[in-house]
């Protein structure tokens, strides 16, 4: 399934996108994508219902994120070996982890405001991963049984803030509002059968910077999973971003970051593609 939020920030209803394109009102089946929802059994239910007889979403309805404001939204930086290399960064030997605030959340085609102080935001495109099932003290091999879905994302950063404020807190430059855009959908795990063979891109304007492949990531998705569920429970509705391949603005030569009026355009394959405006 691809299910979708529809509507005014906050008021946003579940949906889904039919196989004929059109998108389809879910939320008398489904009152939020959260809490026992994004469970196996939840997700069945909404898989038995048919979306032909839901009633069909206007095309004008804003398109929300594709999962409500998470508890966490966890981040993995360096997780590429060439984008480590384009910012200077040796290679981890362990997953570096921070937070992005709850309040970056954003529509996958949102309005998305430069912070007034920066003249340095850059843009990351990410495959995005959202629990399903409380995992705590996991194994990789169990890992991925508790992810409900799959989503494109852009990891969104002001790396001034990022590198430079109280000697390198990377959640300053990476949780101004709306720097998480997430969706258009939250794609069901069993129409991701490897989430290791995703190719991703991104486009400001129609320039493209960035194309990769989750296949290039130095933690897998599943060894991410586990090893985070050592140092935390992951609830459902947590989004985990996975990394950035190379191509971001900071590793240009010269550097190059975006500015009001430029669109970003983020895709991972089978996932969707958003486009936000800087303002």
């Amino acid at each position: 399934m691809r299910l979708m939020r529809m509507g005014d920030p906050g008021a946003e209803r579940v949906a889904v996108l039919h196989a004929d394109g059109t998108v389809r009102d879910l939320s008398a089946h489904c009152a939020e994508l959260a809490g026992d929802q994004l469970s196996p059994r939840g997700l069945d239910r909404l898989r038995a219902v048919d979306p032909g007889a839901l009633p069909r979403v206007p095309d004008t309805v804003r398109t929300g994120p594709c999962v409500p404001r998470p508890g966490k939204i966890v981040c993995i930086g360096l997780n590429y070996a060439d984008h480590a290399a384009e910012t200077g960064s040796s290679i981890p030997d362990e997953p570096v982890v921070f937070l992005k605030a709850g309040t970056a959340h954003a529509g996958p085609f949102d309005r998305v405001r430069i912070p007034p102080h920066s003249t340095r935001t850059d843009w990351e495109v990410e495959l995005g991963v959202v629990i399903g099932a409380r995992a705590k003290d996991v194994a990789e091999a169990d890992a991925l049984a508790h992810v409900a879905g799959y989503c494109t994302a852009n990891d969104l950063s002001e790396r001034d803030d990022q590198k430079k404020r109280a000697g390198g807190q990377w959640a300053l430059g990476k949780s101004h509002d709306g720097f998480a855009p997430m969706g258009p959908w939250l794609v069901t795990a069993d129409e991701v059968p490897d989430p290791q063979a995703l190719d991703l891109s991104l486009d400001v304007d129609d320039a493209r910077r960035q194309t990769g492949s989750t296949a290039t990531m130095i933690f897998p998705v599943a060894e991410v999973i586990a090893y985070l569920s050592r140092f935390m429970t992951l609830e459902a509705g947590d989004v985990i971003l996975t990394g950035t391949p190379p191509g971001v603005g900071l590793g240009m030569d010269p550097p190059t970051f975006l500015s009001a009026g430029q669109v970003v355009a983020a895709e991972v394959e089978g996932l969707g593609r958003q486009g936000v405006r800087m303002i």
